[in-house]
């Protein structure tokens, strides 16, 4: 990652002087975003990027009571209290370390990973990612701090779960999930369809079950490699929710490095119910035909992503790379699940 003339922390900083959320409901896709560029090695592009997305987002909202160790379960899924909770996370990572701020909330908000449709934990996995591997630089800091924050405020459990039980790979279990009545919904109208969908917990607990944390990180890399590749014939059936079906789990994985051994199980399994959930919600039941490509490089892949512009289609693409990096040799399925994206997304479709 290109951080040499500090454009990743001028980009945060611009960022946390805006809400987590604009237009009502849609999520902040921004330091999400200009993590992705910069680490692909477009930094030049970053400032003018967010020229351009900041003209739609807002302040951040009024802050209204302090949060502390005492009350802060009172607010716990209150998208009001966000600036609260952002105020409490940013006081807990200035007094503490911050692998040890994530390693005291993440089993707290770890059932509530479908909050905001995923893009909280999103959020906090881009956030790790750079503190693991790009140094801790406040503005760094900082926006693990945001991340959480807004975790916390729209925290929101399934109602549904989903613990790996079974035998099947994650391919194989995706592939067997049955489908909601109504797919043409919002995410929350078709989550709460879950529990009314014949064979949905069967169909759910038949992943895997790691028999420890090393099987835990391999099932859960499995998953979004397959919910990567799934996107490339059936991203189709919601471009812009269906990237959250791998983006999800992979923030999860990359988070995993910074978490203690014995909450990589539970990690799995909150990965593994909030990507079932989005494809048995949105994925379709036909596939669409098959994308045929030259030959691609992960470099051009991720130009074209730039060149595109749009936050989810920057962040699949993002993963897709992660996902390309472990593959056999010949094997484009990734990189082809991100050109897929950019053919189905609206450049500004969130």
């Amino acid at each position: 990652m290109d951080t040499t003339s500090g454009t990743l922390d001028e980009a945060l900083e611009r960022l946390h002087a805006t809400g987590p959320e604009f237009d009502g409901f849609l999520s902040n896709h921004g330091p999400m975003a200009v993590e992705a560029l910069i680490r692909h090695g477009q930094a030049r592009t970053v400032h003018r990027w967010l020229d351009d997305y900041t003209t739609r987002l807002e302040d951040a909202p009024t802050a209204r009571a302090p949060l502390t160790d005492a009350n802060w379960q009172e607010a716990l899924g209150d998208p009001r209290r966000v600036t609260d909770w952002t105020g409490y996370l940013t006081r807990q990572v200035a007094e503490r370390p911050w692998r040890e701020v994530l390693a005291t909330w993440w089993p707290r908000l770890l059932p509530g990973i479908a909050g905001a449709a995923t893009h909280p934990v999103i959020r906090v996995g881009h956030a790790v990612r750079t503190l693991l591997e790009q140094g801790e630089e406040a503005p760094r800091i900082a926006e693990l701090a945001h991340a959480l924050g807004y975790w916390a405020a729209r925290h929101t459990t399934l109602p549904v779960s989903a613990r790996p039980s079974g035998t099947l790979a994650p391919d194989d279990a995706l592939a067997a999930l049955p489908h909601v009545a109504d797919q043409r919904t919002s995410v929350v109208a078709g989550l709460a369809q879950l529990p009314d969908t014949q064979g949905w917990p069967a169909a759910a607990a038949s992943l895997r079950a790691p028999r420890n944390p090393d099987e835990a990180r391999a099932q859960l890399t499995a998953l979004v490699r397959a919910a990567t590749h799934r996107y490339l014939d059936y991203g189709h059936g919601d471009a812009v929710l269906l990237v959250h079906a791998a983006t999800a789990p992979n923030a999860v994985l990359r988070t995993l490095p910074a978490l203690p051994r014995e909450l990589w199980a539970p990690s799995l399994a909150a990965a593994w119910t909030a990507s079932a959930a989005l494809t048995s919600v949105y994925s379709p039941d036909e596939p669409l035909p098959t994308l045929t490509t030259g030959p691609l490089t992960p470099e051009e892949v991720f130009e074209r992503a730039a060149a595109h512009g749009d936050a989810h289609a920057i962040k699949l693409t993002d993963t897709a790379l992660d996902v390309a990096s472990w593959a056999a040799d010949g094997d484009d399925r990734a990189l082809r699940s991100a050109l897929r994206s950019l053919e189905l997304i609206t450049p500004g479709e969130d």
